[in-house]
C-alpha cells in the first residue's frame, strides 16, 4: 500500500524545516500563553481533600503489603511440600 494512500488527503503539506524553525518562537509563546490560561481554569483540591486522598493511598499501600506478605508466607510453606511430593 503506497504511503500516499495512508495520509489524509485534506492535510496541509508539511512546511520546510527552516520555515518551521522560524515559527518556533511564536509557537512556543502561544503554547505557554495557552498553558497559563488553562492552569488558571484548573479546579485545585483543597487541603482537606488532599489529606483525605493521601490517607486512603497510604492505607491501601499497607493493606496490599500485608496481603502480599500473607500470600508469600502461605506459598513459602506450601512450595517445599509440593516439591517433595513431585520428587519422590
Amino acid at each position: 500500500m503506497p504511503a500516499k494512500e495512508l495520509t489524509n488527503p485534506n492535510a496541509p503539506e508539511p512546511k520546510p524545516f527552516l520555515e518551521s524553525l522560524k515559527e518556533f518562537p511564536a509557537n512556543a509563546k502561544n503554547y505557554f500563553g495557552e498553558l497559563q490560561l488553562e492552569m488558571k481554569r484548573v479546579t485545585w483540591p483543597n487541603r482537606k481533600q488532599v489529606e483525605g486522598t493521601t490517607a486512603i493511598v497510604i492505607i491501601t499501600v499497607f493493606a496490599f503489603a500485608f496481603f502480599f506478605l500473607v500470600v508469600d508466607r502461605v506459598l513459602e510453606s506450601l512450595i517445599p511440600g509440593i516439591q517433595r511430593a513431585f520428587t519422590k
